[in-house]
């Protein structure tokens, strides 16, 4: 009797153990785009696209874009992405993206793009 609760005791802990480690390794922070130049690991910044410096690569399936602070617009720091994969569908109207990746030699090397569309959230024209 005293053996199965210490092993259903051990594999709660195992379980819990796993559990947390699972959810500490796939948290990913927000950095500013100021800071993330001296950030290690995966982290995730936000921008807004400049559209001037987009080029898009099909046979490598290289995305390549600039991205500015969308918290001080004023500011002049830009950050070059590159993500290797296909352009997500509504990225010619995104007014921001959220790219997750990491800092590598003076460039965003994104794993995944997240694609802000304004079009989601403004209201249907209303004809009175």
């Amino acid at each position: 009797m005293k053996t199965k609760y210490i092993a259903g005791l051990l594999i709660i802990a195992v379980f819990v153990t796993w559990g947390l480690y699972s959810f500490v390794s796939t948290t990913v922070t927000y950095v500013p785009l100021t800071k993330v130049s001296t950030t290690q690991g995966t982290v995730q910044v936000m921008g807004k696209i400049d559209f001037d410096a987009v080029n898009y690569n099909a046979e490598e399936s290289r995305l390549e874009f600039v991205i500015t602070d969308l918290e001080n617009p004023e500011s002049d720091f830009r950050l070059k992405v590159i993500y290797g994969g296909v352009v997500p569908g509504n990225f010619e109207q995104a007014t921001s993206v959220v790219a997750k990746g990491r800092y590598d030699n003076g460039v965003f090397v994104a794993d995944q793009l997240l694609v802000k569309c304004p079009s989601k959230y403004q209201g249907l024209d209303q004809e009175a």
